[in-house]
């Protein structure tokens, strides 16, 4: 695993990046804010377990379940607990 951080530069440019999505598609940045932590462990722990092609479409499948099924954090926290549950059962098959 990288011990890579990114920039302040780099940081504050993500943010803004997510915060200008976040309001084009009429969702409340906050969330995202709220998310970031669980969404990057959540892609980094899928890219280096069964797939790194994965990681993305892992966060968006996530996000297409916790739309179907909520609209706040918590719930889609329960979104990411589902997948992680998934990884330690494939880890264990694998």
């Amino acid at each position: 695993m990288s011990d890579k951080k990114d920039s302040p530069a780099e940081a504050r440019t993500a943010h803004q990046w997510l915060k200008s999505v976040s309001e084009k598609l009429d969702n409340d940045p906050a969330l995202i804010q709220e998310l970031t932590g669980d969404l990057l462990d959540l892609t980094r722990d899928v890219a280096h377990g069964p797939s790194r092609p994965a990681a993305p479409l892992t966060a968006f499948l996530v996000g297409y379940a916790a739309g179907r099924n909520t609209s706040d954090a918590a719930g889609v926290r329960a979104e990411i607990a589902k997948v992680n549950e998934h990884l330690d059962d494939w880890s264990q098959e694998s």
